[in-house]
């Protein structure tokens, strides 16, 4: 555990002190937030020295990049007046910066070098790697933290240090290679084992794609093989990221250069993400299918893990009312998306869990993408139902039994229902800057 300042509990204790004034210092959301809000802060956030902040993601001693991020969002609205708190993320930034350099296909780290994790993987481990399970969005949640710490905090260093600029670079370099995963990536991935979401077809290459715009990935943002590699919803968000990176190179750093190639790439995506990841559909019209190959194959599903098709306007790449979203929205929310689940409680699972089990993060993004008020408080009373009598919230609990749930620990979805209360009381916007185009 760490040690939380005085000057840092203060900070923290404004927040929830505004919570229990909009809810009610006795209702089920003030009380599930401050549990979480301090769960995170006091249990996972373990500093290692000057600009070295690693973040453990709960019941797993590692940090993923996509966990860490989520984990200290919130604390933004904190940052710009709580030096404490600025220094943590910032200490968390340069964690992640210095770990993609370490390896750029790796998707969680190791506090140390130490050998920890799945050692055994039949790709290009190293000691400081938890895992190599190569996901876009591991990449794009460090570009994120760094663009929003920047708003929030009016600070600049970070973004001109040579490691960003070079983590930048390292970062172009992946997804470029990667728009043509067949002829010139060379990251293979196997995991020995029965479950086959573990690992990649044809020895670690996966399976066959064409040649779309987009750029490929192995795995999903829950840690399960993609079925068809051009998944939808995070080639989204690098369209997004490599928007706050034009207005970084462009404004902070004044690289025009660079800025004309991300630019280019992010043109490049989007058109890939137009042409081929819309499909017709007899009942919804036209939808975001969740992956495809680029050789006519799709999948139509969603998953509960961010990025994801249900979390689009989250992630700033449509508004809320884009007519192909919103018809995507009512296939998510419904039997059709096969991981949609309904009993004491509803929302959208995981392959990477038990048929039934709905997770937390879906139900707190369907509040967080949600204009209908009666719909965001349906949501915030279901998901004081699903702590299973824990005082936190968890990974996927059973929706016909709710004291069967994965992961007693899991602070990701602590913290995504912490942006969600405080959504609900206009504390929390981030900038989004294709939404509001």
């Amino acid at each position: 555990m760490s040690a939380v300042s005085v000057t840092t509990m203060s900070a923290m204790k404004q927040i929830t002190q505004q919570v229990e004034e909009w809810f009610g210092n006795s209702s089920m959301v003030t009380q599930l937030f401050k549990n979480c809000f301090s769960n995170t802060m006091s249990t996972t956030i373990l500093p290692q020295g000057e600009r070295d902040t690693f973040v453990i993601t709960g019941d797993i001693p590692a940090m993923w990049l996509r966990d860490s991020t989520a984990q200290v969002r919130p604390y933004l609205l904190l940052a710009g007046e709580n030096h404490e708190i600025a220094e943590m993320i910032e200490g968390v930034i340069y964690r992640q910066l210095n770990s993609i350099l370490v390896d750029p296909y790796a998707n969680a780290f190791n506090v140390k070098d130490n050998g920890a994790g799945h050692q055994k993987d039949k790709t290009a481990m190293s000691g400081g790697v938890w895992e190599r399970k190569y996901e876009i969005d591991s990449l794009c949640y460090p570009i994120q933290l760094s663009y929003l710490y920047w708003k929030s905090t009016g600070k600049v260093d970070h973004l001109q240090s040579d490691v960003f600029k070079q983590v930048v670079r390292e970062i172009l370099s992946i997804w470029r290679t990667e728009q043509n995963h067949e002829r010139d990536s060379t990251y293979v991935f196997e995991r020995d084992g029965s479950r086959k979401l573990d690992t990649l077809s044809r020895e670690g290459k996966g399976p066959i794609t064409g040649v779309t715009g987009m750029t490929w990935s192995g795995f999903r943002p829950s840690d399960d093989a993609c079925t068809y590699s051009y998944l939808i919803p995070s080639n989204m968000f690098v369209v997004v990221v490599l928007q706050y990176l034009e207005e970084i190179f462009r404004d902070v750093i004044g690289d025009l250069e660079t800025t004309r190639l991300i630019s280019s790439l992010s043109e490049e995506i989007n058109n890939g993400i137009k042409n081929y990841g819309i499909v017709s559909h007899p009942k919804f019209g036209d939808v975001y299918a969740y992956e495809v190959d680029g050789l006519g194959h799709y999948v139509l599903m969603d998953d509960a893990n961010v990025p994801s098709l249900l979390s689009i306007p989250y992630l700033g790449y449509c508004k809320k009312d884009d007519p192909i979203y919103l018809n995507t929205r009512k296939f998510l929310l419904s039997a059709q998306n096969p991981y949609y689940y309904s009993g004491l409680v509803r929302g959208i699972g995981s392959s990477h869990t038990p048929e039934g089990y709905v997770w937390a993060l879906s139900v707190a993004m369907q509040g967080l993408t949600s204009d209908d008020r009666g719909e965001r408080k349906e949501l915030l009373e279901m998901l004081c139902q699903m702590d299973a009598g824990t005082g936190m919230l968890h990974e996927g609990i059973d929706c016909n039994d709710l004291t069967q749930f994965t992961r007693d620990w899991f602070s990701w979805a602590n913290m995504l229902f912490c942006e969600f209360v405080l959504s609900e009381m206009d504390l929390w916007v981030v900038a989004s800057p294709l939404a509001t185009q």
